[in-house]
């Protein structure tokens, strides 16, 4: 076998020198689902599997829920039952699988489609253009089209003809030569009466795929609406041929038989159907048909109740986009004589077909309720439609005898500003100023008024705030003892000062300013809080914990204090308690209180936990729509989920609303940058720069953009300035540093690294140097390189990242003995270290040492969410001889990350040995068709041809 690389890294970078970057792996995981092998579980999902393939839904999910007793949190369990209970009819349970699924870290590529379908199925088909896990960016091209597809049928339920048709197109993109994107749009010209597109659309959908039996059936149902039904009958014909267990065409078929008379001939297909189909209610109701037709009534209402029986546990949100159903469900319970059940049923299919029979039925339901003015606006629609339906217009009549009538309303709206030069307009100026987004101006305008008029104690306060935000704690100070002194009585501000003096580093002042505040209020709360975050500060987290909850017994619903709970838990290193009061402050806190939830999703993100922080930035959102730190933090959540079409959209919104706030222009650069929209941290740049000319964070990533945009001339020029303004600060000479590289001028870019490591000597600056020298002697690490991380080292001992470098730099290269030692070292210091146990693993599985597996397995408990630390424990099961353990482990990492080519060729590997050949040949052709020139393709194609 070709030689493994050792340092395995994410499916997104490139497939040779694989290094595992663990940063956002190794804070609190959601717990292990890698203990102790429990084969009788693993045993259990096998065997559900091959009954999955075999068709036995019922006996798959028993063993999966038996799997799942012993161990919950197994992914490949999670991922089967819920396509078992989909295929069972249970689309809730099935949602509620596959979310947890995700939860426990399955990839959304694996997930996405039988989710859409779950969520559709329950008449949730919002939430297919609503909820960002069901977004089409970041998927592969396969997945896209399969989800487009939904979507077009979510659209099309949802009266979106244009939004049907605009997925469609998007699905054809992707793979014109597809029948299925063809066949997709003949339901939607139906629903429109557009035929002529119909047709068209079968017949390409024919041509790609002659023998289709949805092509088949879609082209007997535009003939059947049409009413042409000696065509219709010959394309269900055809599709039955194709496919005797087309249930659609077979019912269809039935429908007609039973219309044409050939009743012995439709009881064959209704028999067929329910043979295939036990659980579908049409089955049913042409089974009350038939047994009218024989006149027998018994039967026929037995099977009308089994129609209800059917279709009255459905959700109503799934029902109102099926038309078929409403009026199945509307005419059963209309023909036991149960009307109020049949009414919502009625109602619900009137409003999609207005003008059909089914009118006539709702209209007795409303007379027989004295709702005459319901039963006129319905039958006149009705009788306009079909004026030669005598039926029709009697019932009319004898309801305009009691008369109707109908009316409507409207709405307004207002707003009103004027401006003056006074210290009081000057203040409203500053706050609106402020609003925009123009600090500086705001600054200068609250300055101007404030200094004009003390009293002006709203500018002062904004002045404060504006200060604190930009880290001028000791001019915030200044302010805040103006306005005490300006009103010395006023609990408020001496809270404030507290505040600002708290921010500076003066705990005792802080101390002293918030104890005022009570003395003179005390039932003011923030004084109290400021108090608790001092003890905070100083680890008097006993001290902290108690008042804290003094004040939650005075004011159960402060989520002030919940959050200052949270920030306690969280330095004690108490996460789950730390999400608990977040969570809890969330849920408590008013419609425009977002620092919880600002807070909710960054302990998500510290922790690696990227679908929860979505969902509570997505919460955020709903919030505040248009604040743009919001957006900022939304945004952050879309990157964790590699969602990054979407984070560009919200930083693009973001950056327009944040208008010139250089703090938070240059965040949402930072984000645009990490999306990718180098030409968006460009515009959010300028914008920065034109609020604050000598930001000088702002101007350094400035020089790296255009740099991204392939101009050095004016990234040169930029550092060079930033050099000569801010001569004693590493950036600019780390700037020119990146230059030269981008011109290939190694020793350049040398000098200026030197540079900068002697003016900032930092781990960074020391890494940057580190990392050009090593790359200079043919790709290995060569002895100055490593003369300076010896230096550094010897000063700087315990620096985890230098050494971390060293350990990886001698691994790629094939120095397995040093890495072994620079590991080892490594993990003497932080003995925790993940990223460090994983490679250390790989080290050893490439010099056949058998402490692999145990080394793996502390990786493992350390990072059990993370894909490749799963796949080199599963790796090290199997190269054990533990078959049962890496089957399960590999499974699990190849559901986490399906586009890794490494771990589908070892899951294949494990798969072939367990004489599972057919899912070997599906993981092995994925892998090569993900990519074709990876590092292991000569096994993978080696072992493909012993599987045929």
């Amino acid at each position: 076998m070709k030689k493994r690389n050792p340092l395995k890294q994410s499916a997104s970078t490139s497939s040779t020198g694989r290094t595992v970057v663990l940063a956002l792996m190794l804070g609190a995981s959601l717990g292990s689902v890698h203990g102790a092998t429990n084969a009788k579980a693993s045993r259990y999902y096998e065997d559900a599997l091959q009954r999955y393939e075999r068709k036995d839904i019922e006996g798959t999910i028993i063993q999966l829920k038996n799997a799942l007793q012993i161990d919950s949190t197994m992914l490949p369990v999670q991922m089967l039952l819920g396509k078992a209970l989909l295929a069972n009819g249970e689309a809730a349970n099935a949602e509620i699988a596959f979310t947890e699924a995700l939860r426990l870290g399955v990839n959304r590529v694996e997930v996405v489609v039988p989710l859409a379908r779950a969520v559709a199925a329950q008449g949730k088909q919002k939430l297919l253009f609503e909820q960002p896990r069901f977004a089409i960016a970041g998927l592969p091209s396969a997945v896209q089209l399969q989800l487009l597809l939904l979507r077009s049928a979510a659209a099309s339920d949802l009266g979106d003809v244009q939004g049907a048709m605009k997925n469609i197109e998007d699905a054809r993109a992707i793979d014109a030569r597809s029948a299925e994107v063809w066949l997709a749009e003949v339901p939607i010209r139906i629903r429109t009466r557009q035929f002529r597109e119909a047709h068209a659309a079968a017949d390409k959908g024919l041509s790609l795929a002659p023998a289709s039996a949805e092509g088949w059936y879609q082209k007997g149902s535009i003939a059947h609406v049409q009413n042409d039904l000696t065509a219709a009958m010959a394309a269900y014909d055809k599709a039955l041929v194709s496919a005797p267990e087309h249930v659609e065409s077979r019912l269809a078929r039935a429908g007609l038989l039973l219309d044409r008379g050939r009743v012995d001939d439709a009881k064959k297909d209704v028999a067929e159907v329910r043979r295939v189909a036990p659980l579908e209610p049409r089955g049913a109701y042409l089974q009350a048909l038939l047994a009218e037709r024989n006149g027998d009534a018994a039967a026929s209402r037995a099977a009308l109740r089994e129609v209800t029986e059917l279709i009255d546990p459905i959700h109503v949100d799934f029902i109102r986009y099926r038309p078929q159903l409403l009026m199945l469900n509307g005419l059963a319970h209309f023909g036991l004589n149960e009307r109020e059940k049949a009414k919502p049923y009625l109602e619900l299919f009137q409003k999609a077909q207005n003008n059909s029979p089914v009118s006539k039925l709702l209209a007795q339901v409303y007379l027989g309720e004295n709702n005459v003015d319901r039963a006129i606006e319905v039958l006149e629609v009705y009788v306009k439609a079909h004026a030669g339906d005598v039926h029709g217009a009697s019932l009319l009549a004898g309801a305009y005898m009691a008369k109707g009538r109908h009316a409507k309303a409207t709405a307004l709206m207002q707003e009103v500003l004027r401006n003056k030069d006074a210290p009081e307009y000057r203040t409203a100026l500053g706050l609106s100023l402020i609003g925009s987004g123009q600090l500086a101006n705001a600054a200068s305008e609250l300055e101007n008024a404030f200094k004009r008029d003390p009293k002006q104690v709203q500018a002062g306060a904004a002045l404060v705030s504006l200060y604190l935000r930009e880290g001028q704690a000791s001019r915030a100070v200044s302010v805040a003892q103006a306005l005490v002194k300006q009103m010395p009585a006023n609990a408020s501000f001496h809270n404030l000062l507290g505040i600002t003096r708290a921010q500076a580093g003066d705990a005792a002042g802080a101390k002293s300013a918030f104890e005022q505040a009570t003395k003179l209020d005390a039932t003011f709360i923030q004084p109290l809080l400021g108090l608790a975050r001092l003890e905070i500060a100083g680890k008097s987290y006993d001290a902290a914990a108690k008042r804290l909850n003094e004040i939650l017994k005075a004011d159960e619903h402060n989520t002030d204090a919940m959050y200052d709970l949270a920030v306690l838990s969280e330095r004690r290193g108490q996460l789950a308690d730390a999400q608990r009061w977040l969570d809890k402050a969330v849920d408590h806190s008013g419609p425009r209180e977002t620092r919880p939830s600002f807070a909710l999703v960054d302990l998500h993100l510290r922790n690696g936990r990227a679908e929860p922080a979505l969902q509570a930035a997505k919460r955020l959102l709903s919030k505040a729509p248009d604040d743009p730190l919001v957006m900022i933090s939304y945004a952050r959540a879309q990157l964790a989920n590699s969602d990054l079409a979407g984070a560009r959209i919200t930083l693009t919104n973001a950056s327009r609303r944040a208008d010139f706030d250089a703090v938070a222009q240059f965040g949402i650069a930072n984000l645009q940058m990490a999306a990718n929209d180098v030409a968006g941290a460009a515009y959010s740049l300028e914008k920065a720069l034109t609020g604050k000319p000598d930001f000088l964070l702002a101007q350094a990533l400035m020089s790296t953009v255009e740099l991204r945009q392939g101009d050095p001339v004016k990234a040169e020029r930029r550092a060079r300035q930033i050099i000569q303004s801010h001569p004693k600060s590493a950036i600019g000479h780390n700037l020119l540093g990146d230059v030269a590289l981008s011109r290939n001028q190694a020793q350049a870019a040398l000098e200026s690294f030197r540079r900068a490591h002697e003016l900032e000597p930092t781990s960074e600056s020391l890494l940057r140097l580190f990392g050009l020298l090593s790359t200079q002697d043919s790709g290995k690490a060569s002895l100055p390189a490593l003369q300076l991380a010896e230096q550094w080292t010897k000063r700087n001992p315990r620096d985890v990242a230098v050494l971390r470098a060293v350990a990886n730099t001698q691994a790629r290269n094939g120095n397995f003995g040093a890495a072994r030692s620079a590991y080892e070292n490594l993990l003497k210091i932080a003995p925790g270290d993940a990223e460090s146990l994983n490679n250390l693993a790989n080290v050893l599985i490439q010099t056949r040492d058998p402490g692999a597996m145990k080394v793996a397995e502390q990786a493992l408990a350390k990072a059990p969410n993370n894909a490749n630390v799963i796949d080199t424990a599963g790796w090290a099961s199997h190269l054990a001889g533990q078959s049962d353990r890496a089957l399960q482990l590999l499974r699990d990492a190849r559901l986490r990350d399906p586009v890794n080519p490494e771990i589908r060729y070892h899951l294949a590997v494990v798969l072939a040995k367990a004489g599972r050949k057919a899912e070997a040949r599906e993981e092995l052709a994925g892998m090569l068709k993900l990519d074709p020139a990876a590092d292991l393709a000569t096994e993978a194609n080696r072992l493909l041809q012993t599987l045929k």
